[in-house]
C-alpha cells in the first residue's frame, strides 16, 4: 500500500505574518504548520531564548524540593538515575549543579539487566549502607511507591524529579486514582495539579530548572556552569526523543550551539572520537551517533561508564573512555541488525504481519537491545510493536508504538498479565511470566481498536512547491526554523509531474541515487535519493517496465513521470556549498 500524502491546510493571515517578522509567506506558512498560532508564539518560535524558559518554580513541590536540599545542604545525598541518556544526563547535571553549591552529592544508577528500570531495593539499601540522608531521583522515581516507602523505613527522605506519567488506577466508571509516591517532593510536570505551562519535557530538563531554582537563591547560576548544563538538557531532550517545541526548542538550540566547543572534556571527547569535531553540531548527530554511544553503555555494560566520561577532568582519559564507549555501540550495531534480521523471519514464519500489534519474542536477543529493535520492526510494518526477550525472572521486553495507539494505557488496560510495566503514548517497558506471552499477545490485539488506516504511512506536505520556486534565497531563511527533529519536522514540499531522465548511483556502496528531471517548464534539475535504491527500482520496475529502468540508468529517460515530496537544503561539502534536493517519496504522476 502507498503512502498517504497530505498536503498541511492550516489558515492563517500568512502575508501579514511575512510582513511582521521580516520573512517569507512560505515560512510563516510552514511555522503555522506547527500549530504556533498568535504572534507571541511565532516571536519565540524564531526568536526564543533562555530568557524566555518558565519559571521553575511553576513546577510542582519545587519550592519544597529547594528548601529540602538547603535543609540537608551539611548532609550526604545521592542522586539516582537512570540507565539512557535522559537518566544519565538528568544524573549529571544535579551532580554538577548541588556541586557547585557546595553540596556533598555522588551519583548511583540501576543495572539494566539486574535492576530493570529505575529506583530498587537495591539502590535503597545500598543508600542507607553509604549513610545517606536524602536520595534524589532523576528521569524515575514517579513509579517508585514502594521503594519511597522503604526509603522511609530506613529513617531517609527522597526527592523525586521526573517526567513521566504518574500510575494510577482505573475505576470501572473511567475514573482515575493515581498513585503518588510517599516523598517530600514530587517535581514532576505531568502531575495533574501542575501549573507547568509546557508538560513534554525530558527527565534532564527538570533536573535543570531544579538546579536554575537553586540558583535563585543565590542571585543567578554562573553563566560558564549554565551553559554545560544547558548543553546537557539539550542533548538529553533530543536523546529521549522529546518534541522540540516551546522550551525544548530553545534549550535545544542553544545547547546544540554550546556544544560546537564543549567545554566538557567526556562530551568533547565523545565528539572527537565520533569524527564530529570542528562541525556543526545537529539534532541528528545526538540522537544517531553521539546518544547511541551513550546508550550502549547502559544496554551492553553499565552506565555508569557514562557518568565517569562526563566527570572525567583529563582529556586525555576522557578519550579513552569515549573510544570505549563507540566501541560499544559498534557491537550493539552488529547484535541489532542481526535481532531485526530474526525478527523479520517470526514475523513472515508465523503470519503476524496481519496482528494489528505485534508481540515478538526472541528469546536469545539482549534484552537492553529490544527497544532499538520494536522500533525497527515498527518502521517496516507500521503498527504498534513489543520485542520480549528471556530475563533472570520471567520475561522483560520493550514497546514502540504509532501515533494512534497508546502504549501505556493499552498496557493498563491488560496489568494483570504483567509483573511491571512503564512508559508512556509512543513507547514502554513491560515484565511478565514466561507462560504469559501467549495470552499478552492475543490480549493485547483483541483490545486493540486500530483500522487498516492506522497502518499506512501518511507524510505531511507542507507546502506544494515547484522546485524553481525552491531557490537559495528560500532555503537559506529556513536556518531560522532549525533545529529540526521530532515535533519540528523539516519542511516537506511536493511537485507533480516530474519527467525522469537518468540515474545513477553514488556513494559508498552505491547508497545514493542521483537523478537528472525536468519540470512542465523545460527547466531541469538534480535530485538526490539516499539509500532506497532496490525500492525505487521495484517501483519503475511495476510501475512503467524493466525497459523503463534500463533506459533511465542509461540517461535516456523519457516514460517516467513522477510526483515527489522532497525537501531542499544548502549542502556543505568540501569547502563548498550547493543547493540539494532531496527525493522523501514518490508516486506515478496522475
Amino acid at each position: 500500500m502507498e503512502n498517504q500524502w497530505f498536503v498541511a491546510a492550516k489558515k492563517a493571515d500568512f502575508e501579514a505574518i511575512a510582513e511582521q517578522f521580516h520573512i517569507s509567506p512560505v515560512l510563516a506558512r510552514i511555522i503555522r504548520n506547527r500549530d504556533v498560532r498568535t504572534k507571541e508564539e511565532v516571536a519565540l518560535f524564531l526568536y526564543g531564548t533562555m530568557a524566555d524558559l518558565p519559571d521553575p518554580f511553576l513546577l510542582p513541590d519545587m519550592e519544597r524540593a529547594v528548601e529540602k536540599l538547603y535543609e540537608y545542604r551539611e548532609k550526604k545525598i545521592r542522586i539516582i538515575g537512570d540507565y539512557d541518556i535522559d537518566g544519565v544526563c538528568a544524573a549529571y547535571i544535579l551532580y554538577r549543579g548541588l556541586g557547585a553549591l557546595h553540596m556533598q552529592a555522588d551519583m548511583a544508577v540501576p543495572n539494566r539487566m539486574t535492576d530493570g528500570y529505575g529506583l530498587n531495593d537495591r539502590l535503597v539499601r545500598e543508600a542507607h549502607d553509604d549513610g545517606i540522608s536524602l536520595i534524589v531521583t532523576c528521569d524515575n522515581g514517579i513509579a517508585a511507591a514502594p521503594q519511597a516507602l522503604f526509603a522511609a523505613s530506613c529513617g531517609m527522605e527522597m526527592i523525586v524529579t521526573d517526567h513521566h506519567e504518574v500510575p494510577y488506577e482505573e475505576s470501572e466508571d473511567g475514573s482515575r486514582r493515581y498513585l503518588m509516591p510517599h516523598a517530600a517532593a514530587v517535581v514532576d510536570p505531568k502531575r495533574e495539579d501542575s501549573r507547568y505551562p509546557y508538560a513534554g519535557i525530558c527527565g534532564a530538563a527538570v533536573a535543570f530548572q531544579l538546579i536554575r531554582a537553586m540558583y535563585q537563591r543565590e542571585g543567578g547560576m554562573p553563566q560558564e556552569l549554565c551553559r554545560e548544563l544547558t548543553m546537557f538538557a539539550a542533548f538529553a531532550t533530543i536523546g529521549d526523543v522529546m518534541e522540540l517545541k516551546e522550551e525544548n526548542r530553545i534549550l535545544v538550540r542553544e545547547g546544540l550551539r554550546i556544544m560546537e566547543h564543549p567545554e566538557n572534556p567526556g562530551l568533547r571527547a565523545l565528539i572527537a572520537v565520533n569524527g564530529l569535531e570542528g562541525k556543526k553540531i545537529t539534532p541528528y548527530h545526538v540522537g544517531f551517533v553521539l546518544g547511541p554511544c551513550l546508550n550502549a553503555t547502559g544496554r551492553l555494560d553499565s552506565a555508569d561508564r557514562a557518568l565517569a566520561l562526563f566527570t572525567c577532568k583529563d582529556y586525555r582519559k576522557a578519550l579513552m573512555i569515549a573510544q570505549d564507549l563507540k566501541g560499544l555501540n559498534d557491537s550493539r550495531k552488529d547484535m541489532t541488525a542481526k535481532g531485526v534480521e530474526q525478527a523479520v523471519l517470526m514475523v513472515q514464519s508465523m503470519d503476524l504481519s496481519r496482528n494489528p500489534v505485534l508481540v515478538l519474542y526472541l528469546a536469545d536477543c539482549h534484552e537492553s537491545l529490544a527497544g532499538i529493535i520494536a522500533g525497527r520492526i515498527r518502521e517496516l510494518y507500521c503498527r504498534p510493536v513489543f520485542v520480549l526477550t528471556d530475563a533472570e525472572d520471567g520475561v522483560k521486553g520493550s514497546g514502540r508504538s504509532i501515533e494512534t495507539y497508546s502504549m501505556y494505557e493499552e498496557l493498563c488496560r491488560c496489568k494483570e498479565l504483567l509483573t511491571r510495566f512503564g512508559g508512556h503514548k509512543m513507547a514502554a517497558g513491560l515484565s511478565m511470566p514466561k507462560e504469559n506471552v501467549g495470552r499478552f499477545r492475543r490480549r493485547i490485539n483483541e483490545l486493540a481498536r486500530l483500522t487498516e488506516e492506522d497502518f499506512v504511512q501518511k507524510i505531511h506536505i507542507d507546502v506544494p512547491m515547484p522546485l524553481s520556486y525552491a531557490a537559495r534565497e528560500l532555503i537559506e531563511q529556513f536556518a531560522l526554523l532549525e533545529p529540526f527533529g521530532t515535533g519540528n519536522p523539516r519542511p516537506l514540499f511536493a511537485q507533480k509531474n516530474l519527467l525522469f531522465l537518468s540515474a545513477r548511483l553514488i556513494g559508498k556502496n552505491d547508497r545514493v541515487m542521483r537523478f537528472s528531471v525536468m519540470d512542465e517548464q523545460k527547466n531541469r534539475f538534480s535530485m538526490t535519493l539516499f539509500g532506497a535504491h532496490e525500492k525505487f527500482d521495484s517501483y519503475i520496475r511495476q510501475t512503467y517496465g524493466d525497459e523503463a529502468l534500463t533506459l533511465l540508468y542509461q540517461a535516456r529517460g523519457g516514460e517516467v513521470f513522477l510526483s515527489v515530496v522532497y525537501y531542499a537544503e544548502i549542502n556543505e561539502y568540501g569547502g563548498r556549498s550547493e543547493l540539494q534536493y532531496v527525493i522523501i517519496d514518490y508516486k506515478k504522476s496522475c
